[in-house]
C-alpha cells in the first residue's frame, strides 16, 4: 500500500466539533467524489495508527480537505487530530470506497455520515449539475448540522432537516421512520444513497425495503 506523508496547509472549525483539515495533494493523487483513505497522524506511537476519512474537496482542487468530527472525550485519533496545527505531518494511503454518484436520487446522512456526500454535492455544483438530488440530514440538534448554510445553498428546498433532540422551527422533529420517508419523499426517485452509523443504516435499510426499495437502488458502503 502507497503512503503518503502530507503538511496540514489550514485548519478550520465547522461546528462545535467538527474541523475541517486541509492538506498538501500528492502529485497524481486523486479520488472519486464519495471515497475515503486511511489517515495516521505522523508522530512516533501514532503512524500505524489508521482512521478512514472521506474527502470532502473536489478532486480538481490542489489540495485535500478532510472533514472530521473530533471526539475529544475519547482518548482517540480524532482527539490527536483535534490537537494539531497548521504544519503538522499526516500520513495518507490508498483511496477506496463504494460511495460514487451514479444518478439523481435521496442522499440519507446522519451526522458525519455527511462526508461522502459533501464532495459529490460540491462537484455537481461546480457542474450545474445539481439537479433534483434530494438531502435528508439527521442529527440531534442544530448545532450539530455540518455546513448547513453551504447545503441549503446547493440544494434548496430539496434539503430537509431532523433532529432527534431539539425541537425548532422549520426543522422536522424526532427519527427517521418509514412514515417519515413515505411523507417526505416523492415518488420520482429510484436512487437512494445512505451513509451514517451502522445503527442507523441497518434500520433505514429496512425501512426502503418496506417502502419497495430494491438493494441495487441503494448506494452505500458495506457494513
Amino acid at each position: 500500500m502507497e503512503e503518503h506523508i502530507v503538511k496540514i496547509l489550514n485548519i478550520e472549525e465547522v461546528t462545535h466539533n467538527v474541523k475541517s483539515f486541509k492538506v498538501e495533494k500528492p502529485e497524481g493523487y486523486s479520488f472519486i467524489p464519495g471515497q475515503a483513505t486511511e489517515v495516521s497522524v505522523n508522530v512516533p506511537g501514532l503512524r500505524d495508527e489508521r482512521r478512514p476519512f472521506t474527502f470532502t474537496s473536489l478532486n480538481s482542487s490542489a489540495y485535500l480537505e478532510f472533514t472530521i468530527k473530533i471526539y475529544s472525550e475519547r482518548n482517540g485519533i480524532t482527539n490527536e487530530l483535534g490537537k494539531l496545527k497548521p504544519g503538522a505531518e499526516l500520513i495518507i494511503r490508498d483511496v477506496w470506497g463504494d460511495i460514487g454518484y451514479k444518478e439523481e436520487g435521496v442522499f440519507i446522512a446522519g451526522g458525519a455520515g455527511i462526508t461522502p456526500f459533501l464532495s459529490i454535492f460540491r462537484e455537481l455544483q461546480y457542474r450545474k449539475k445539481i439537479g433534483t438530488n434530494m438531502l435528508i440530514f439527521a442529527n440531534k440538534t442544530k448545532e450539530d448540522i455540518i455546513l448547513e448554510s453551504e447545503l441549503k445553498w446547493i440544494l434548496g428546498d430539496l434539503f430537509i432537516n431532523i433532529l432527534s433532540e431539539e425541537k425548532a422551527e422549520g426543522y422536522e422533529y424526532g427519527f427517521i421512520t418509514e412514515e417519515f420517508l413515505k411523507t417526505n419523499i416523492p415518488a420520482i426517485y429510484d436512487n437512494y444513497y445512505l451513509c451514517g452509523p451502522p445503527p442507523m443504516m441497518e434500520l433505514v435499510l429496512r425501512q426502503l425495503s418496506n417502502l419497495g426499495v430494491k438493494n441495487d437502488r441503494i448506494i452505500m458502503e458495506k457494513i
